[in-house]
């Protein structure tokens, strides 16, 4: 893990940005000397996406961190479909690639936090971070009393850049025209800028895990972390150190594991999304990870939660139970209450999306176990959207708050076919259905008072 300083002030991240853009065009003449003097005339997106590019871009963000990192790895999740496959490729390498905080600025985050002499807590506290990401990084520790602790440190200034951030990389991204035409990705930088700030809100991010933890309980073979409250901050957020193995790293396990850890996972996303409104919409799967010793799976990182209001938890309840009925006119309606499409869309268009809602249904619709590993699910889906959005020039993004489940169960059907897993998916799907919303929905209002007003 590469350590460096982060660029805390404005001026400071906006001249970084600027450097970056500087390399990428000195890049593109560079690149584009060569193949002229052999009589060729290389297009102008082929200059962009050159190797020494993409590697200016990479690294560029991962020392940014922050919102810059943020914007390029929602990006890659929920556009990467309409992006230039170069470009694509780049963003996802965003997920995993922050650089580390040196270690005295780690010190420094934690003495405003906790004050002078705050070491004296722990009788062990490892500097060297466990995870390093877009908006802080995880160390382990031990308090005096024995317990073992992941202590989330955020990165300095990077609450007060976000709004800077979101807006520089946009122009970036248009400067040298690296979006399809017609898109209009404003609203998903809207949300990304929304959700960003709530992230950034550690004491936030501590009462969605509280209430997250709640719901969870009597749930068999799945655990969260506990919030140590009295040491939380704005900055640091201290919880329960959850043991395990990602769960991914399963995927040469006993044909029978991989089916439950599989089944486990995908229930409880069907249980955020159907009964809590409560859902985590970031399904890294380093999220999650295994403990054969208690054989539980622990829930990592709940900076990416969304809360649900009760109407639109309904409207997709409706939406996902035409679905698996197979009953294409409900499916219209749903997509319609949902935000999938609009009156004046072409019936063409509307008539595709039912199909691809329909598609997405399958396993659900599939009377025995759906064997994600030989499914062609994700290739079908990937290669419909294309046709839509880039041969038939719908580049029209669903609403964000839609975007941010496809995010999630796109990223839940990865993991089951990560894992070559087979699972009953009908039987989760009903018993999600035919379960009453939970109660703690009732009454909730709009999308972004609701979120602090269900916590607070």
């Amino acid at each position: 893990m590469k350590n460096s300083p982060l660029p805390g002030s404005r001026l400071g991240r906006i001249g970084h940005l600027g450097r970056l853009a500087g390399g990428i065009a000195g890049g593109m003449l560079g690149e584009g000397l060569r193949p002229l003097t052999n009589g060729q005339r290389p297009s102008r997106q082929d200059l962009l996406l050159t190797t020494g590019n993409i590697r200016r871009v990479t690294d560029r963000l991962a020392e940014l961190r922050g919102a810059a990192m943020k914007v390029g790895q929602l990006l890659s999740m929920e556009a990467g479909d309409f992006l230039p496959p170069e470009l694509t490729r780049i963003l996802a390498r965003l997920r995993d690639d922050a650089h580390a905080m040196p270690l005295g600025e780690v010190a420094r985050v934690l003495e405003r936090a906790w004050g002078k002499g705050w070491e004296r807590r722990f009788r062990r506290f490892d500097f060297t971070p466990v995870a390093a990401a877009s908006i802080g990084q995880v160390h382990r520790a031990e308090t005096r009393a024995g317990e073992q602790l992941a202590v989330k440190v955020q990165y300095p200034g990077v609450k007060a850049s976000i709004d800077s951030d979101v807006a520089n990389v946009a122009t970036l991204l248009r400067l040298f025209g690296l979006l399809p035409p017609g898109m209009d990705i404003a609203p998903l930088l809207d949300e990304a800028r929304r959700q960003l700030h709530e992230e950034a809100d550690y004491r936030l991010e501590a009462r969605h895990l509280t209430r997250y933890r709640a719901l969870l309980a009597g749930r068999e073979g799945l655990v969260a972390p506990r919030v140590v409250e009295e040491w939380t901050g704005a900055e640091v957020l201290p919880m329960s150190y959850v043991p395990g193995e990602a769960v991914d790293s399963f995927a040469g396990a006993p044909q029978a594991l991989r089916d439950d850890l599989a089944t486990r996972l995908l229930g409880l996303a069907l249980t955020e999304l159907l009964q809590w409104g409560l859902v985590q919409t970031d399904p890294n799967f380093a999220n999650y990870r295994y403990d054969r010793a208690t054989d539980r799976i622990g829930l990592l990182d709940f900076g990416a939660i969304r809360v649900y209001p009760q109407a639109e938890v309904e409207a997709l309840r409706r939406l996902i139970a035409a679905a698996v009925a197979g009953d294409r006119r409900a499916v219209l309606a749903g997509a319609h209450a949902v935000g999938y499409v609009a009156e004046a869309d072409p019936e063409a268009y509307r008539d595709a999306i039912a199909e691809l809602i329909l598609t997405a249904a399958e396993p659900a619709r599939q009377p025995m176990a759906y064997d994600f590993g030989r499914a062609d699910l994700a290739q079908r889906m990937t290669a419909r959207v294309m046709e839509l959005r880039v041969d038939q020039g719908f580049a029209r993004l669903p609403p964000p708050a839609i975007l941010f489940l496809h995010r999630k169960i796109a990223g839940t059907y990865l993991l089951c076919a990560r894992l070559s897993a087979r699972v009953a998916v009908a039987p989760l799907i009903e018993r999600a259905l035919a379960t009453p919303p939970a109660d703690s929905l009732r009454g909730a209002g709009s999308r972004i008072p609701e979120s602090r007003q269900a916590n607070g």
